[in-house]
């Protein structure tokens, strides 16, 4: 099925643009929600109008999208979770929370799955990309340190009083003593 997109659509084309889709995929989704039409001789007549259109709005959102990357790349967000001896977490930072600490941070509405990557599940400095479109993935630091603080020194050993000379037993002794 040929359609002329009316609207951007992720991972097929620009708006304005003729795409030939499989039937179900343009029955079923393109044309429902209204991101295309069947490109017929009549519409196509429209489709230079429609792309100024699009153009015009992708330049407000290239505009809007590198503010924002510039914000983006200024945050640093920190997560405090219980976490073992090797550093692992006993659970996750998930994109969900990390989603929300941005948002409420930058005090904007940047979706969950936009946020890149597998939730957090060791310490440490990790850089999350923001997928904002397909020309802007900035990224942010997240830092994920343990509760109570940073991590006690392990103890220094403890010296073993060695024994005397007279305490030592050779082995002949020992196997006599095992039977």
């Amino acid at each position: 099925m040929k359609v002329l997109l009316k609207e951007d659509v992720d991972n097929l084309g620009y708006a304005g643009e003729v795409h030939t889709v499989a039937d179900g995929y343009g029955r079923n989704f393109l044309l429902p929600k209204g991101l295309a039409v069947r490109a017929t001789p009549d519409v196509m007549k429209q489709a230079e109008a429609w792309r100024r259109r699009a153009e015009a709005r992708r330049a407000e959102l290239r505009a809007e999208h590198d503010l924002l990357s510039d914000k983006i790349r200024a945050v640093t967000l920190t997560f405090t979770a219980r976490a073992g001896d090797s550093g692992k977490l006993y659970g996750s930072i998930t994109t969900a929370q990390i989603a929300d600490k941005l948002n409420e941070k930058l005090g904007t509405e940047i979706d969950r799955r936009k946020i890149g990557g597998e939730p957090l599940r060791q310490l440490g400095e990790h850089h999350i990309p923001v997928r904002l479109s397909g020309d802007h993935h900035p990224e942010f630091l997240v830092i994920v340190q343990p509760e109570g603080g940073l991590p006690a020194a392990a103890p220094a050993p403890v010296a073993v009083a060695q024994p005397a000379a007279e305490e030592l037993v050779d082995e002949a002794e020992m196997e006599e003593y095992e039977a």
